[in-house]
């Protein structure tokens, strides 16, 4: 580039454009470093972040001309900003759990692929560039897979997989080996996690009704999901079993481009970047009636103390009447230390936390975003005279029953949580799955845990526990109404027993958490009724306290409804005990 050649005006446009993007690289760099919990410490730096791509989008639009024929602005440089304004978009999805960022990532990495920005990246000898465009596509995987974007998600993981062939063949980088297995676990979560029809967020269409005259007492305002299964499918730093409960927990959005493009509000937003002074979606997309989703934290392998560090900033963050919702898919971690009276806290062993050592700064890293290919084996404790350090014990969440507390455990140790007893007069209700299951399903440890995939999708889980692997819409929409009609019917049935805990009324009004109770209902009901399942009460689920057998988990109407399904799907075989006339 001759500078000489130049006019004042091509002169000053050159300037301000490179000193919008050395600062739009600083304050994206910055953001690594920002605590992941609070809200103060960290959303005045996106606020100055998002304004300064504002300007530097807005900029390079007004001046492409000019930065293209003096600068040599070349496609890849643009699709590199836009690839930033959609991980920012993504970062402040997950930190505000509000799904409207979620649409906004997806349409400008949408348009990246569409006007093929990274297209000559292969070309410019560049294997940093080609890894920019590596993670892009991973990262656009993830956001499609989050939406259901389930046609677009196959085709870019056949383009990533040419691509990652593309960069290895002509750069033998160092980093294939990671290459190949971060691609290796997308292909392998995707098979496993593309569910194609159901929708997974809470909509109008799913929500349980509520049954009149239960007053209101507190609503789900904070989520724990903690991910700590070694030998668990993943993707970047979120385990199936995180995945499902994710979705579980948020509204669906309002897509306008149902199809997988980009809808024209997108296409808007595209031109007009990401404004800090304005929402950058409509409210509609996350909020039902003014309802809006729970902030979460994603704990992927935490350590103690991040795990600590976290739930306790999620506790504080309580509002008046809110409730706290923990969540734990982890392996279990036994102890062989002598039982003592009253030792149910820490003596009968809990679940793994990562046993990297602690670092003095946790707050600064993300185990949400990263990639991280760190395998870990299932914890042990040590020695009789000692507990392990890397263990959660139930003694260690009593703190957190001083406010609502809603905890759901899923591992082969989650019977050591059910002893928890509510301490400080406040609703404590806790689900455990089972810690064990049937031989036939043993050999899939990788496709995720069973009460969980019950209280994602109790359709789907019924398929999986009968080898049920194609079922053509139709047929699942039969099916979906006689699910709908049993979570209607154990919703009445639970608010109108004589002998239920206060606690679960407590919780009822909220509807996140009046779906995974009725879906748990749906879930034990099921497994009670199912042969290979029955048999052993290490195959089911449990909660405390227990809500009683007879008046519900074991009623006739709800009983029926089950062998209804388990007929329409032609599984009858799988429930049918020769002694009973069922269908």
């Amino acid at each position: 580039m001759d500078n000489t050649a130049l006019t004042d005006q091509q002169r000053r446009v050159i300037q301000d454009f490179t000193t919008l993007l050395d600062k739009s690289k600083t304050l994206f760099n910055g953001i690594r470093d920002l605590p992941q919990h609070g809200t103060k410490q960290w959303q005045a730096h996106f606020g100055r972040t998002f304004d300064v791509f504002t300007r530097l989008w807005k900029f390079q639009q007004q001046h492409r001309q000019i930065l293209d024929t003096h600068y040599g602005l070349k496609r890849w440089q643009i699709g590199e900003i836009a690839s930033k304004i959609g991980q920012l978009y993504y970062h402040y999805y997950l930190r505000t759990s509000e799904t409207g960022y979620l649409l906004e990532t997806f349409s400008f990495y949408s348009a990246i692929r569409a006007r093929a920005y990274y297209s000559q990246a292969t070309k410019e000898d560049k294997p940093d560039l080609m890894v920019k465009k590596l993670r892009y596509y991973a990262r656009f995987i993830v956001v499609c897979l989050l939406l259901k974007k389930l046609k677009l998600v196959r085709d870019m993981v056949r383009e990533l997989s040419r691509h990652v062939e593309e960069y290895i063949q002509s750069f033998d980088p160092e980093d294939q080996l990671e290459w190949t297995l971060i691609l290796t676990e997308i292909k392998s979560f995707v098979e496993v996690s593309c569910i194609p029809l159901i929708l997974h967020r809470l909509t109008p269409y799913n929500t349980p009704p509520i049954e009149p005259g239960i007053p209101f007492c507190c609503t789900l305002q904070e989520v724990i999901i903690v991910g700590n299964c070694a030998d668990q499918v993943k993707c970047t730093e979120m385990s199936l079993d995180m995945f499902w409960m994710l979705q579980a927990l948020e509204r669906e959005p309002h897509d306008e481009a149902p199809g997988g493009g980009v809808s024209a509000s997108s296409s808007h937003q595209l031109d007009a970047s990401p404004a800090p002074g304005r929402t950058p979606y409509d409210d509609s997309f996350s909020r039902v009636a003014g309802k809006e989703n729970p902030h979460k934290y994603l704990l992927y392998k935490p350590t103690f103390s991040q795990f600590m560090l976290f739930v306790s900033a999620g506790y504080k963050e309580l509002p008046s009447g809110g409730a706290l919702l923990l969540y734990i898919s982890a392996d279990g971690v036994f102890t062989d230390i002598q039982k003592r009276a009253g030792g149910q806290a820490y003596d009968f062993g809990g679940v793994a936390m990562n046993n990297r050592r602690d670092m003095s700064n946790s707050t600064g890293s993300n185990p949400s975003l990263l990639l991280n290919n760190m395998h870990q084996r299932k914890s042990t404790a040590g020695p009789p005279s000692t507990r392990d350090v890397n263990c959660l014990y139930p003694g260690d969440l009593y703190p957190l029953l001083r406010r609502p507390t809603f905890l759901i455990v899923d591992s082969e140790n989650s019977s050591v949580f059910l002893g928890m007893r509510s301490l400080f007069g406040q609703p404590l209700v806790t689900f455990t799955g089972p810690v064990d299951v049937p031989t036939y399903l043993r050999d899939q440890p990788k496709r995720g845990s069973l009460m969980t995939l019950f209280l994602h999708s109790p359709l789907t889980a019924i398929c999986y526990i009968c080898n049920i692997s194609e079922v053509s819409i139709s047929l699942w929409d039969k099916c979906q109404a006689h699910v709908d009609k049993f979570i209607c019917d154990a919703g009445r049935l639970l608010v109108r027993c004589g002998h239920l805990d206060r606690s679960y009324l407590d919780f009822y009004l909220d509807d996140f958490l009046r779906l995974l109770m009725l879906r748990f209902i749906f879930c034990s009901c099921t497994l009670r009724l199912h042969r290979n399942f029955k048999m052993n009460p290490a195959f089911q689920p449990h909660c405390h306290p227990p809500i009683p057998e007879d008046e519900v988990l074991t009623h006739p109407s709800l009983k029926r409804l089950v062998y209804d399904l388990a007929c329409i799907l032609d599984v009858m075989h799988a429930f049918h005990d020769d002694d009973e006339t069922v269908c």
